[in-house]
């Protein structure tokens, strides 16, 4: 549960601060996707090099599971709320 409840948090700052850079006109849903790939990916890493480079840490399909269903549950909430997001941006942008 604590793999899931990282990964979420981590995959939502990223899309965020995605969502923050990138200009209006661009197609968000394909770059979220890339980019949840990618903690996904950084996650199977992280857990590869746990097992191989140290002698007390066991790489777990399990913890594998756990991240990629974090980062799943993270871009489907902003995928679902991406319109929201937008007017959110939109109201930071005005502030700033």
């Amino acid at each position: 549960m604590l793999h899931a409840i990282a990964y979420f948090i981590l995959t939502l700052f990223w899309l965020f601060y995605y969502l923050m850079k990138m200009p209006e006109n661009n197609n968000y849903k394909w770059k979220f996707f890339y980019i949840s790939v990618l903690v996904i990916v950084f996650g199977m890493l992280i857990e590869v090099l746990q097992g191989t480079l140290t002698s007390y840490r066991q790489p777990d399909w399990a913890d594998i599971l756990a991240n990629s269903i974090g980062v799943l549950v993270a871009f489907l909430f902003c995928i679902l709320f991406l319109n929201y997001l937008k007017r959110i941006k939109q109201k930071i942008n005005l502030f700033l």
